[in-house]
């Protein structure tokens, strides 16, 4: 079998990576020189590596992080200096996922609450954990698109089990009548099974007038916050800054 076919065979039995890097780790082999087993084990790496980038891409892809890009290490903590940062990385050790708590992210727009909470999203799928990001108004369009199709069942399921969902902006958009018995079904199905992260800019003394629903919202924050943690964001606004200085 020579170099071709032993590529072609090692793709045919799901191993690309290290079908993508025999002919390098071959010449690596012949150059240095190095055992068999030595090769074998950089083969080995090899592959496991690759499919580990390809289980975190996908899990990122899955995740529908709406700016892919945000991390602990580009978010501007000096900016809001007051900002609980202990709570920040103790979140993003994902250590609240495992113990199935939640957490609310709360202040101004433009304090950087999205930020860290797809921050907090991407440091969770690094450390094996599913993640769901949508946007309040988009979570529940798509639960509505779900009941119409007949499949609201499969997707409440999905909503329900996911290790961290984080639920984005809620009180940016007008919602629809629904929403609050929405809501509060997500929270009560995920409650003490699972992390549900929400972001808001409007204090949670508002949220009854804002879904004009006091008993549905009661219940709901009842169980966001038993194992809930709260981190206030702001008060400066960085996009205001931005636009300031531009």
């Amino acid at each position: 079998m020579n170099l071709i076919e032993l590529q072609r065979s090692l793709r045919q039995l799901r191993l690309g990576g290290m079908a993508n890097v025999l002919e390098t780790r071959l010449r690596q082999a012949q150059a240095e020189p190095m055992a068999p087993i030595d090769l074998l084990s950089m083969l080995v790496s090899d592959e496991l590596a690759r499919r580990s980038d390809r289980l975190l891409e996908r899990r990122r892809s899955q995740a529908g992080f709406r700016d892919a890009n945000r991390t602990l290490d580009n978010f501007d903590f000096g900016f809001n200096p007051k900002m609980n940062r202990s709570l920040v990385f103790d979140l993003a050790s994902s250590a609240f996922i495992d113990r199935r708590e939640d957490a609310l992210f709360l202040g101004p727009g433009g304090t950087g609450k999205s930020h860290l909470a797809q921050a907090i999203g991407q440091a969770a799928i690094l450390q094996g954990h599913k993640v769901l990001y949508r946007e309040t108004h988009m979570l529940l369009e798509e639960l509505a698109d779900a009941t119409l199709a007949g499949t609201r069942k499969q997707y409440m399921e999905t909503v329900s089990s996911v290790a961290l969902l984080i639920i984005d902006d809620f009180g940016m958009r007008k919602l629809p009548p629904t929403a609050a018995e929405d809501l509060l079904e997500i929270v009560m199905r995920r409650y003490e099974r699972a992390s549900t992260l929400l972001t808001s800019n409007r204090p949670v003394e508002d949220w009854g007038k804002l879904l004009a629903d006091v008993a549905a919202v009661s219940a709901m924050l009842d169980r966001l916050l038993h194992h809930g943690h709260i981190l206030k964001c702001g008060p400066k606004s960085w996009r205001t800054k931005v636009a300031a200085d531009s």
